[in-house]
């Protein structure tokens, strides 16, 4: 299994901290935010390489970054060098899929997002249902769910319809930047495009991936913390207490 970190975002809202540097590397407690993620993901044991993509003017970044870790760590530099040329995630993932020839099923996740439970939990949990997952959790506020991926989900976890920034969410299940492709559906990312699903919001993919396909989402055993904007940062590192679940 490859894990694919989407790390190509230029993170304006974090400026002056992101103006030369990566989001996915600033530091939370002890260690980057990267760090948390796929130090994690590697007690599992089942990724054989992290595939890591950045546009073209962090690319140098995450490069020594990689050099000093102790996994199978490739950087794929997306050749983009401002917010307003950047490919968009689905088209980034698309991108790295090519670059690297790659057939496998994947972890796909978001580099600047920091979880306070393992995603161990949603690898075996996708392993069981041996289909596409996404993670969920129930987000009570109307406005947070207009800026992000919202699902319908039956009774057996099963996605009815996923939506990115709906204007009238059909649910309160909101849906975090971490998914399982299996290994066919992996295959279909380019076709997905090709027939017009949106490429900005990497969940857009997995918006259309459930209309052709059976997809399961799993409830967070936990909270996520998003880092959006400099007071959300702080708020991070005086909070987050790393992996208690």
């Amino acid at each position: 299994m490859k894990c694919l970190i989407l790390a190509a975002g230029y993170a304006t809202r974090l400026y002056p901290l992101t103006e030369n540097f990566p989001k996915p590397l600033l530091k939370v407690g002890e260690k980057t935010i990267l760090d948390w993620l796929v130090d994690d993901i590697d007690t599992a044991g089942m990724i054989d390489e992290y595939v890591v993509i950045s546009n073209h003017k962090y690319a140098p970044h995450f490069t020594a970054w990689a050099a000093e870790k102790k996994q199978k760590i490739t950087v794929v530099d997306d050749g983009t060098e401002s917010n307003e040329t950047r490919l968009g995630a689905v088209k980034d993932i698309q991108f790295a899929i090519e670059q690297r020839n790659l057939d496998d099923a994947m972890l796909v996740i978001a580099g600047d997002n920091v979880l306070d439970f393992s995603l161990t939990r949603f690898m075996q949990y996708a392993m069981e249902k041996g289909t596409s997952c996404v993670m969920r959790y129930y987000e009570p506020s109307e406005k947070k769910l207009n800026k992000c991926g919202v699902a319908l989900i039956d009774e057996n976890d099963l996605i009815l319809s996923l939506e990115e920034k709906p204007l009238n969410p059909k649910s309160h299940w909101a849906t975090p930047p971490f998914y399982f492709y299996t290994r066919q559906d992996a295959r279909l990312v380019k076709t997905g495009i090709e027939q017009g699903c949106g490429t900005d919001a990497p969940g857009s993919y997995i918006a259309w991936l459930c209309t052709q396909v059976p997809v399961h989402s799993m409830e967070m055993p936990g909270s996520r913390y998003d880092i959006g904007n400099l007071e959300s940062y702080r708020m991070v590192q005086e909070t987050y207490r790393g992996i208690i679940k």
